[in-house]
């Protein structure tokens, strides 16, 4: 297939194209630089210049291929409720370049969005379209097109790591700089999902060859990584201290990044994993922040 790949420059996409074109896919992949067009020229992957800001540009790369891997998120917190409504928009977009054919539109979630209102792991099966989170968008978006019968499929991400990041543990440790010291709330049981991205990356890949119309896909390896053992991990790779704090000193701690401090986003893969026979075989997301390099740790 030819595949439209969006964030085709960023950490994931980067390593979706390895595995699309491990398994005899031609990738189209969108960037909007001159120095991306490079990186994905290198990478032997065509090039389709666009930009988030522009939905017409996303929407003609749709047209142009067999299917399409939506990877691309702003993620600039400080704007997060506009970048969900703009991703909204780009979904829609390409969804209308696809209407009326079979071509498969995969777009990007969290597990969060999974949590069932009783508490417990996210489960695939769980959409609730009322959700307080503002990402739901990313789904009512994809409800939206499958009401139309375009095939679309969700992948829900849990914190994606390597060496070189680990999602919102990466601006958690900015955070923790400069606050003096690594903090988790309380006893430190807030459990969040993990997984390397060289697992997810093939986890969007099986999902583009066997998955179905309407599913949603976890991408998540690891259930639950507590609080304590992520915050310890981090103060001994920069060798701050690491603290337990209560409720009122969360934001001197987190910075902008205080509503994450006790948000539970444990999450299950075992219907994914049973339907798509997704096997991970990366390291674990502890193993990977011991080998990790936090003076090179930028959230870029």
């Amino acid at each position: 297939m030819r595949v439209f790949l969006t964030g085709a420059t960023g950490f994931i996409g980067s390593h979706v194209i390895q595995e699309l074109r491990s398994r005899g896919h031609y990738v189209l992949g969108l960037t909007r630089s001159e120095a991306g067009a490079h990186r994905l020229e290198a990478a032997g992957v065509d090039v389709h210049r666009g930009d988030l800001e522009q939905p017409d540009t996303l929407a003609s790369g749709a047209a142009a291929a067999d299917a399409v891997i939506h990877c691309a998120f702003d993620h600039n917190f400080a704007t997060f409720f506009e970048n969900t409504k703009k991703d909204e928009r780009n979904i829609a977009a390409m969804g209308e370049a696809l209407a009326g054919t079979q071509k498969p539109i995969l777009i990007t979630s969290g597990v969060g969005i999974g949590t069932p209102l009783n508490g417990g792991p996210a489960m695939e099966d769980v959409f609730n379209p009322l959700h307080a989170n503002p990402r739901i968008a990313t789904e009512l978006a994809g409800a939206a097109l499958m009401a139309r019968r375009i095939d679309v499929r969700t992948i829900r991400l849990p914190q994606v790591h390597d060496t070189t990041k680990a999602g919102l543990i990466t601006p958690l440790v900015t955070e923790a700089r400069r606050a003096g010291a690594v903090a988790y709330l309380g006893e430190g049981h807030t459990r969040w999902a993990a997984a390397h991205v060289s697992d997810v990356a093939k986890l969007y890949v099986l999902a583009l060859e066997k998955g179905e119309p309407g599913a949603r896909y976890h991408a998540a390896v690891e259930e639950g990584v507590t609080a304590r053992a992520i915050a310890e991990g981090i103060g001994k790779g920069t060798g701050l201290p690491v603290r337990s704090v209560a409720a009122d000193e969360v934001r001197r701690y987190f910075g902008w990044m205080a509503p994450f401090a006790g948000l539970g986003m444990a999450a299950s893969s075992a219907w994914t994993r049973a339907r798509l026979g997704w096997e991970p075989t990366g390291p674990e997301l502890l193993t990977d922040l011991a080998a990790m390099d936090f003076s090179a740790l930028t959230e870029a």
